[in-house]
Parts: structure tokens; sequence; C-alpha cells
């Protein structure tokens, strides 16, 4: 016996409802709504701390720089956080101008709200160059320390014999 679900007759309701949502907070925004990402993090499992709160994470490892892949890992993680960081903070920027450029200006001056909302918002665009920029400096930290301790890298370079080319079998026919 076979079930057969009724044809859709439109769009769901969570879809009704988000455009329900999404009408009633244009309107009231003046017709721009921003993308909203929301965040959640679980800390079910957190160990809790000396002092009752949860055991914090870190973005980077641990500090330690005992050998050439540690230092190579602190960097490249480095880079990688403050590349994603940079694009959060730069997308933030705009979503912060955008929603302050609805802010009427209180001497009623033409563009003066889009004008209070880009010095505001300029700030929080130069941190998003900013940690850019820290991304650029991490990747020349290691190229730095590759350039400089190029003999010592050479010298302990791990030596694996070349890998055997794969021979023909003429046997197997």
């Amino acid at each position: 016996m076979t079930t057969t679900t009724p044809p859709s007759s439109g769009p769901s309701k969570g879809a009704k409802f988000g455009a329900a949502a999404g009408s009633f907070v244009g309107g009231v925004a003046g017709g721009f709504v921003p993308p909203i990402n929301v965040t959640v993090n679980n800390t079910k499992n957190a160990v809790p701390g000396p002092r009752g709160g949860g055991q914090s994470q870190s973005l980077l490892p641990a500090p330690d720089f005992n050998s050439p892949a540690q230092i190579r890992n602190y960097c490249n993680t480095l880079r990688a956080a403050a590349v994603t960081l940079s694009f959060e903070v730069a997308m933030g920027a705009e979503i912060l101008k955008a929603v302050l450029a609805t802010v009427p200006d209180p001497e009623g001056r033409m563009g003066g709200s889009k004008i209070r909302a880009f010095k505001v918002a300029r700030k929080m665009q130069r941190a998003a160059d900013e940690l850019r920029n820290a991304a650029k400096l991490a990747a020349a930290t290691y190229a730095q320390f590759q350039q400089e301790y190029e003999g010592e890298l050479k010298q302990h370079r791990h030596r694996a014999r070349p890998a055997q080319q794969p021979r023909m079998t003429w046997g197997q026919q």
C-alpha cells in the first residue's frame, strides 16, 4: 500500500511567516532589510572552570613554537581566522551603515543621515581592513621564518628515499 501526499497549495508555513516578517520589518525600516546571521554557541559539553564558568576556547593554537610545523600551524591559523573575521566585520560595517542611514537627521539636512552613518561605519570598516592586514602579516611571518632559517630547515628536512617507480610486470598477461 502506498501513500501519497497531497500536492502543495503554495509556500510552506515557514516561508509564509518569513515573507510576512520580512515585509513587516521592511516597512518599518524604510524598505531595506539587511541580511542577519544568528550564531548559537552550544555550551552543553563545556567543562566547568575553577570559578564555575565554561572553558574558554581560543581561535588560535597555543603559542608553542618548538618546531617549524608549530610555527607554520600558528601562522596559518592566524591568517585563516583574520581573513574570516575581516569578511564578517566588513559585512557588519555595511549593515551598520545601512541601518543607521534610516535614522532621520536631527537638523533635517539633505543626505545628513547617510553622512552620519558613513562616519560611524567607517571606523568598523577600518577594523575590517586591519584584520585583512593581520592576515597578510601572518603569512609574511612564516615566509620570513623560512627565509631567515633556510639553512636549519634544509639541514633537518626529512630525506626520504624517492618513491619507487611502478614496474611493468610482464608475467601477468
